[in-house]
């Protein structure tokens, strides 16, 4: 059997993170293989194509920063663009730049197997192809396997039923029909309010209630289009120094220094109405670790959740008063609260009363109670974080794998790198920074490339994390996140911090440090000559 053909790095996935790294394994001047399970470029913005799909960070902040001239010459449509306009872009900047040369479409790596005696990993495909490379680059995401739960009877079931994040490319009729949507995380509302005017009746199967923010999109005009290139340096520093990573500026004011509750509501009344994340992030600096700020930032989105939903009862039932404001990632709707107000609209409490069951006909209630439906939407989201690296069948240093590693958690330095599992760089693994995605990928990214620099120039062939590095790294994601109210959510399933599959290990799964904080530690790490790796040219002896 001849041997596994040779490339300097394998990269796995091309949506945002696989492109940027395309750019920068260029710049190191190393050969490539890049694979992607889908048929085109896009990563989550190729599969996730449900109706409605749209970005929730503005589109002047949702891109490649790479290179200026892409930004100047690009125009985008929206100021949240939807699922095809981040796709068009995506697959414009592969054309830009030649990418697809090096892209195998249509491949899902299945496994991934380092040998302590080359220190090369061999990377298996779902087609039957090996190759081996030095370099191991992952650009899964965090929402890259969904979860559907186990729910009896779905086989028995006579209509049609869909996973969001698996929708298929031909066109889904659902007018006139009755749609069960199970989910109301930012995927199930985005569906919600979209196919609420054309089906015949909607019923919506709601868990846990969400602090939905105005999203305020419209349209882009020729001359806010000229303004936001007139401004793209701004807008770079801005998302670059946001503890969220959005193209705004930080509050730059306290709630707890505002001491009348009347004068904090009428800040946070400018917040509601400039629409998006702004209500949030450009309010007041300490809504997610001051509990009376967090308080009245809450009252203040049930209160208008109860002014726009007419019926009382409903109203209530929207109305989250079970985690902070902040304790579950908070979506954007447009028109979310309004659906209701419509008469083919039916709003489901399955908390006290959960799914049971499916039947040939809908779904039956623990209760016992039934709902009829043509279509079932699953939007429940995602074994997120952990789930994409741990379901690829990685497997390190003695054959362990990283789904063993990861029983009890994640140790992965910088968020990037786990010992034990030599030359494999994670981008958006678990414990990177929550925030907006692209610029944290640039970031990585580059970080990645000067590890690699001083990798080649020192003639290293195994880069490692170490133990301790990964520890400590996890002990400042944990001792973050305790500074914040968001534990307060655990109940209600944040999947951020992974409770929201069942047996899955509630954990510490993000940096919640800031965008600035952590390229600051990046920066360190670096300037010190990256002590968090060791960096060794022969094989550790046995």
């Amino acid at each position: 059997m001849s041997a596994a053909p040779r490339v300097d790095a394998v990269v796995v996935g091309a949506g945002f993170a696989g492109m940027r790294s395309i750019v920068e394994l260029r710049r190191l001047g190393l050969s490539m293989r890049v694979f992607e399970a889908g048929s085109e470029v896009g990563g989550t913005w190729y599969w996730n194509r449900y109706p409605g799909a749209r970005t929730d960070t503005e589109s002047w902040g949702y891109c490649f920063f790479f290179d200026k001239e892409l930004g100047l010459e690009w125009d985008w449509p929206e100021r949240f663009p939807s699922q095809p306009d981040v796709q068009k872009y995506m697959v414009h900047v592969a054309d830009r730049f030649d990418m697809r040369k090096e892209i195998t479409f249509n491949a899902r790596v299945d496994g991934a197997f380092f040998d302590e005696a080359t220190n090369l990993w061999t990377v298996r495909t779902d087609t039957g192809e090996e190759v081996t490379c030095r370099w191991l680059i992952t650009g899964l995401g965090w929402l890259g396997v969904a979860y559907k739960p186990n729910l009896a009877g779905l086989d028995s079931f006579a209509g049609e039923w869909y996973q969001t994040s698996l929708w298929p490319k031909e066109e889904v009729n659902l007018e006139g029909k009755r749609v069960a949507v199970i989910g109301t995380g930012a995927t199930g509302i985005q569906v919600i309010q979209t196919i609420a005017p054309v089906v015949e009746h909607l019923t919506v199967f709601q868990r846990t209630p969400n602090f939905v923010m105005p999203g305020r999109n419209h349209a882009l005009s020729d001359h806010q289009r000229a303004e936001l290139k007139r401004d793209y340096d701004l807008i770079t520093e801005q998302t670059f120094n946001h503890v969220f990573a959005f193209p705004m500026d930080p509050a730059n004011q306290l709630g707890s220094e505002v001491s009348d509750d009347a004068d904090l509501i009428r800040i946070f009344e400018k917040g509601w109405e400039d629409g998006g994340f702004r209500y949030i992030f450009t309010t007041v600096d300490d809504m997610l670790v001051d509990q009376r700020v967090n308080d009245i930032a809450a009252e203040f989105v049930r209160n208008k959740i109860r002014a726009i939903v007419k019926d009382p009862v409903t109203a209530e039932l929207l109305c989250p008063k079970t985690h902070p404001i902040g304790g579950k990632r908070p979506p954007l709707g447009n028109f979310y609260f309004e659906t209701f107000n419509r008469s083919n609209v039916t709003l489901v409490d399955v908390r006290p009363d959960p799914v049971a069951e499916i039947t040939p006909t809908g779904l039956r209630l623990t209760s016992g109670a039934e709902y009829e439906a043509d279509v079932i939407i699953f939007a429940t989201g995602f074994d997120a974080m952990t789930g994409p690296l741990a379901k690829m069948n990685v497997h390190g240093v003695g054959d362990r794998t990283l789904e063993a590693e990861w029983v009890e958690g994640p140790n992965l330095h910088l968020g990037i790198s786990q010992a034990g599992f030599p030359n494999l760089f994670a981008i958006l693994g678990p414990q990177g920074p929550f925030a907006s995605h692209p610029p944290v990928i640039e970031k990585q990214v580059e970080f990645i490339g000067k590890v690699l620099d001083k990798a080649l120039a020192d003639g290293a062939e195994r880069v490692e994390s170490t133990p301790e590095a990964g520890a400590a790294w996890t002990a400042m994601c944990d001792m973050i996140l305790h500074m914040t109210l968001v534990p307060k959510g655990l109940d209600d399933r944040p999947w951020f911090l992974g409770a929201n599959v069942p047996g899955k290990k509630q954990t510490t799964l993000a940096y919640l440090g800031g965008m600035a904080g952590y390229c600051a530690e990046l920066d360190k790490e670096r300037d010190g000559g990256f002590p968090g790796y060791a960096m060794r040219k022969a094989p550790v002896p046995a």
